[in-house]
């Protein structure tokens, strides 16, 4: 079973993907990518190459097959690690060559998933649940629909809105007023960003009443692997925001039922989806109406998803069986407990508010998986680098915009 890694990106998406390819196969994933990003530097399990024009699709093509070309005889898996570039692979899947393995998504469907407005109204009637969303167009909208605050602010379009830049721009805005959300929508309709803001009911709850599914579906369209998490705290910075800081895989500190929502996850991903790949399920627990409502659905695996690699499930070797030597997948449901973290011990004592989550992380922590620390990976300087990013971490919360 020999192949070789290519992983589009430099995120820590791409660092915890060239993890599991040295994890499994002892040989170094090569990345390529747009911006040099503090993940994936002074690492000793990859190589990386940066193209300035990866973000341009036929470049994009070029650069992926001239990686191809030179690994002409052998099989290479190809890893995306954000929308942009799931989106090229699956707009160009007949222009890449044929030693390249790769999810080859509908574009159609892609685009139901990535842009949040088709998303929502797609599966309105589905058997998922969602929040109250009205949609807004910066260039032509005036007029600010009538909801209860505070809300929830983002882009519908995601893939435009991550290649636009201004100042005041976050992730995702929680709005307290109708005057705070039309300061917002006015910075955004004067940037380059010219589409669509989606406008959510803001679930009542603190960040413990999010919760991650990682789902796979394999080339048959049958579910394959499916996980839920609890997340007891989330990132505070501006671009991050929405990320999970700690999750307890098999954690549901509430009354909501975990198993019928994993089956309606299982039943939607198997009628309506059907296409091979990872996902990644953000929900949020509603106790008002005890169900567990999407936010979105990422057509590719999360952030922190590298936690079921810690289960049994490592994400290169799943796709790799599955789209390189054509195995039969046996189905996993992860129900075991397993904590991962980004974020040090001092962050989940003092900011996680669900004191029965806080109490399990900490009984979980020597044995957390944290997706930034790899002991294979063994450089001076990225270990230091590492270290002062934890550091960092407590100052990140102490002056976090977020509020729970």
């Amino acid at each position: 079973m020999d192949y070789q890694v290519l992983i589009l990106g430099s995120d820590a998406n791409a660092y915890y993907m060239a993890r599991c390819a040295y994890e499994k196969t002892h040989k170094k994933a090569h990345l390529i990518a747009k911006d040099r990003l503090a993940f994936t530097k002074f690492s000793n399990i990859l190589t990386i190459e940066y193209q300035s024009d990866l973000w341009d699709k036929e470049k994009c093509v070029q650069r992926v097959n001239s990686y191809l070309e030179k690994h002409q005889n052998e099989k290479v898996l190809i890893v995306s690690t954000n929308e942009t570039y799931s989106t090229v692979l699956s707009e160009y899947a007949d222009k890449i060559r044929e030693n390249g393995y790769f999810f080859k998504q509908q574009t159609e469907i892609l685009e139901s998933l990535t842009n949040k407005e088709t998303f929502y109204k797609t599966y309105k009637n589905s058997n998922l649940s969602f929040p109250e969303t009205y949609y807004f167009d910066v260039t032509k909208n005036h007029v600010i629909p009538s909801m209860h605050y505070p809300i929830i602010v983002k882009p519908a379009n995601v893939v435009l809105y991550n290649h636009v830049s201004f100042e005041g721009k976050n992730k995702i805005y929680k709005v307290k007023s109708e005057e705070e959300l039309k300061e917002i929508l006015e910075k955004i309709r004067n940037s380059k960003y010219h589409d669509r803001m989606i406008l959510q009911e803001f679930i009542p709850g603190d960040d413990s009443y999010l919760f991650d599914s990682v789902v796979y579906v394999d080339r048959f369209g049958k579910v394959k692997i499916i996980s839920f998490a609890q997340i007891g705290i989330q990132e505070r910075t501006k671009s991050m925001v929405g990320n999970a800081a700690a999750l307890i895989n098999g954690l549901n500190t509430f009354d909501g039922n975990v198993e019928e929502m994993k089956e309606n996850i299982k039943k939607f991903m198997e009628e309506k989806i059907k296409m091979n790949g990872f996902y990644e399920f953000d929900m949020k627990y509603d106790q008002r109406t005890k169900t567990f409502k999407v936010l979105e659905i990422n057509a590719r695996q999360g952030r922190c998803s590298y936690y079921i690699s810690a289960l049994g499930c490592n994400l290169i070797d799943t796709m790799a069986k599955d789209l390189i030597f054509n195995e039969s997948l046996e189905y996993k449901d992860l129900k075991e407990e397993v904590l991962l973290s980004f974020v040090p011990k001092k962050v989940i004592k003092k900011y996680v508010l669900n004191e029965e989550f806080k109490k399990r992380a900490l009984r979980l922590w020597k044995k957390r998986v944290s997706p930034m620390e790899c002991k294979l990976d063994k450089n001076i300087k990225r270990f230091l680098m590492m270290k002062r990013r934890l550091h960092h971490y407590i100052k990140e919360y102490q002056n976090s915009y977020w509020e729970e």
